[in-house]
């Protein structure tokens, strides 16, 4: 790494604006490193942002996060919308099943995944022992699965080549336990079915949200759209701590220096005319981009093995978007088995619908898919007719509303994919190249692909890179986890 002397501030490029570049960026302004951020797009956010469609705004897909996201809720704090995404007071999900939804019936059988007060694990005893989607027999054989679960270590490398299915079986889980609790948490979470999820980041997820602290579990969302904290307010705090973001911005080349540093190629503009190209010196480089990119733009021997990256596959996510002409759903979110549709969140108020024109009254809730292999490239009215009618088995107040408006939105490469062997593939912060960091949820942050493995790993980053400068980490970001 150039020594960037006595009298000049050492100068680092952030390639990426998502929550890991942002994360890293503001670490090292913070630590008093002269940062610049790169970002292809027009707004910062990555993968978890808002767009406007007429007179809504619409976020590409349901984020949420949980307590024991401790990283993820000091972003928050840094960029001031902790009070925007609050969470739960305790966990509450509603789970419907809709093998249970007769044709003019009331609606579905409805359960409660919930917790009590009680020390680890009796918290969940309660409400696992009321569930009704399982047999009593489903509902011990669970008990006893979650206790062997909790003395597994996720960080332990022999699990990450064993798949959760397996495990799951092993400990005599039924199908229906598989289908109606064990995937309908861990679809959600880790992007993937039981038999396509490694074991060591199944235990990560299960282990540290239920069953490590007794509110790990709770759930909070955005209760405004997720540019106003992803760009908006995160796009504030990096200018007040003297970040300089360039957007529509893209790394092309990444080189060493005549004098030692870094030299980062850019082109900025549309880049279908190909951009305007532009050179960057830097003392440091973070890399906060997707695997793929990464490998792309990373100079030989900067990684053992630099073609594992593009082993690491992907998994994308749909989300459904729908407005009636009435109120459907009666609670923020609800969970649903025996059926397509996974997870239903109402929408309404964070869109600003009612203050559209014939909003009042009107509802508009988003189904998010994960795993969404199946669905991704179905025609949209393909889609409509495939799950407009699961949604009225659901809700049966949709049985007879109007559908107002009905799109979607997709992201083929959501997330990496947590399949066994993966935690191999994934590389940590530091690399051969002295003054280059990565940084991503998809390295090694020992998460799978959430906004909390993406701060993480920004953490992780500004570790490394104020290392190799010689300079001590600021408190707040030893603070931060």
């Amino acid at each position: 790494m150039a020594d960037p002397g006595p009298d000049r501030r050492p100068r680092a490029v952030v390639v990426g604006g998502g929550l890991a570049g942002m994360t890293a960026a503001m670490g090292l302004a913070d630590s008093g490193v002269d940062v610049t951020l790169l970002e292809g797009r027009p707004r910062l956010g990555g993968l978890a942002f808002s767009f406007r469609r007429g007179e809504l705004s619409v976020d590409n897909g349901q984020h949420v996060y949980l307590r024991c996201c401790t990283a993820y809720r000091w972003f928050l704090d840094q960029v001031g919308g902790t009070g925007l995404a609050p969470l739960q007071e305790r966990l509450d999900v509603r789970v419907l099943d809709a093998a249970t939804t007769a044709r003019k019936g009331p609606g579905p059988r409805t359960g409660t995944l919930g917790r009590t007060d009680l020390p680890v694990p009796l918290h969940l005893a309660a409400g696992l022992a009321r569930y009704p989607h399982l047999s009593l027999a489903e509902r011990a054989s669970v008990g006893r699965a979650a206790l062997a679960m909790r003395r597994l270590d996720p960080a332990d490398p022999a699990l990450d080549g064993v798949d959760f299915a397996s495990w799951l079986h092993k400990h005599g889980q039924s199908p229906r336990a598989v289908s109606a609790l064990w995937d309908m948490v861990g679809v959600a979470t880790l992007n993937a079915f039981a038999p396509q999820v490694s074991l060591g980041l199944a235990a990560m997820v299960f282990r540290t949200g239920l069953l490590t602290e007794r509110g790990a579990a709770d759930i909070g969302w955005a209760r405004v759209p997720l540019g106003e904290l992803h760009d908006t307010l995160a796009r504030r705090r990096l200018e007040r701590s003297g970040t300089r973001i360039m957007m529509r911005t893209r790394a092309t080349e990444l080189r060493r220096g005549p004098a030692g540093g870094w030299q980062v190629d850019v082109a900025t503009g549309p880049e279908r005319a190909g951009g305007t190209p532009a050179t960057l010196d830097a003392d440091t480089v973070v890399l906060a981009v997707p695997q793929r990119e990464a490998h792309g733009l990373l100079p030989a021997g900067a990684l053992d093995h630099k073609d594992r990256l593009l082993e690491i596959g992907t998994a994308p996510i749909l989300n459904l978007h729908v407005v009636y002409d009435r109120r459907v759903l009666h609670s923020p979110f609800v969970a649903a088995i025996n059926t397509p549709v996974q997870w239903i969140f109402d929408r309404t108020d964070t869109s600003g619908l009612a203050d559209t024109p014939g909003g009042r009254g009107c509802q508009y809730v988003a189904v998010s898919q994960s795993a969404a292999q199946d669905d991704i490239e179905r025609p949209v009215a393909e889609l409509r007719e495939r799950y407009l009618p699961e949604l009225a088995k659901l809700l049966p107040d949709a049985r007879g509303a109007e559908v107002r408006d009905f799109f979607v939105t997709r992201e083929r490469t959501a997330t990496f994919a947590p399949a066994p062997g993966v935690g191999r593939l994934r590389p940590g912060p530091r690399t051969h190249a002295p003054g280059l960091a990565l940084a991503g949820a998809w390295t090694a942050t020992g998460w799978p692909a959430t906004m909390e493995s993406a701060v993480l790993s920004g953490l992780a980053a500004v570790r490394e890179t104020l290392g190799g400068l010689g300079r001590e980490v600021p408190r707040n970001l030893l603070e931060a986890v």
